[in-house]
């Protein structure tokens, strides 16, 4: 099993993030290939060729040069590849290395700080600025009624960044991951919904339930997750990952964060007109105005 400074290593950048931002330069097969590989992964790229071929409807030795052409000597390689993302995934905070592990020695505080700092340059530089801003289009769309979850420990993210969008605009409000909590809020959820869902490993089944949900009606699901990708990013419209390996037994949602206070800050700019006014009517209200 891969240990955790592999983790750190590779964390910064998965296949998935490679593929999307390469995808562009990618022959028509290569494409489809790309297309499958993303909508179920890592496992579609765990099958046999011809299985995997079979599913993107290509040939075998298309599957071949598709795995080439991501730089890999075979398909051996490729699944190996894979497989230790998988591991890397489904990592608990017990499995990960234990608190004297390699920064002993050094000042706590500045280890950890240089890590989170880190991860937000990879979040930046792995995020394309097309996607980034296809959401904030999105998010701006006053027509539209937006809803935010996450699990466990996301959906603290997701309130937080609930609370700043009912702010800006209308139609904004927070669902609750649970089952009991969410089954009958589905029956209004349809085409003009956007679900925004926040959701790193290890991936609340709960969390993924209602995300699959929301999209089988036709609701617009935008995901926020870690480099492995949760399994929601099968039905996500828009994905937007960030790392968050740290040097301590809990991950870090410092990237998630900066995702979530960038798209609060550009969904301001681009809503000014309309969010100044109601940010101004807050005020009011809460100086008793």
């Amino acid at each position: 099993m891969c240990n955790e400074s592999t983790i750190q290593a590779s964390a910064q950048s998965t296949l998935a993030d490679r593929i999307r931002h390469e995808i562009d330069t990618f022959t028509t097969s290569e494409k489809r290939a790309a297309h499958v590989l993303l909508s179920h992964y890592p496992f579609a790229g765990l099958e046999t060729v011809a299985e995997f071929a079979t599913r993107a409807g290509i040939s075998a030795p298309s599957v071949l040069r598709f795995v080439t052409r991501l730089g890999f000597n075979g398909f051996p390689e490729f699944q190996k590849h894979l497989r230790e993302e998988l591991e890397a995934r489904l990592l608990s905070p017990l499995a990960k290395a234990g608190p004297s592990g390699n920064s002993q020695g050094a000042p706590a505080l500045a280890s950890f700080a240089d890590a989170v700092i880190g991860n937000l340059n990879a979040t930046v530089e792995n995020i394309a600025p097309a996607e980034f801003e296809a959401v904030v289009a999105l998010l701006s769309d006053q027509r539209r009624q937006i809803h935010f979850t996450g699990g466990r420990f996301t959906g603290a993210l997701a309130r937080y960044a609930e609370s700043h969008f009912r702010i800006v605009r209308s139609q904004v409000d927070y669902i609750d991951g649970q089952p009991s909590l969410w089954r009958d809020r589905m029956i209004e959820i349809g085409r003009k919904d956007v679900l925004v869902v926040f959701d790193i490993r290890r991936y609340q089944e709960d969390v993924i339930a209602l995300s699959e949900t929301a999209a089988r009606q036709g609701a617009t699901v935008v995901l926020l997750t870690d480099p492995w990708l949760s399994p929601i990013a099968r039905v996500a419209r828009h994905v937007l990952p960030a790392p968050i390996v740290a040097p301590s037994n809990w991950d870090s949602s410092i990237g998630l964060m900066l995702i979530a206070e960038a798209l609060v800050g550009a969904v301001t700019r681009r809503l000014w007109d309309t969010a100044k006014p109601r940010m101004e009517a807050v005020e009011r209200l809460r100086n008793g105005e």
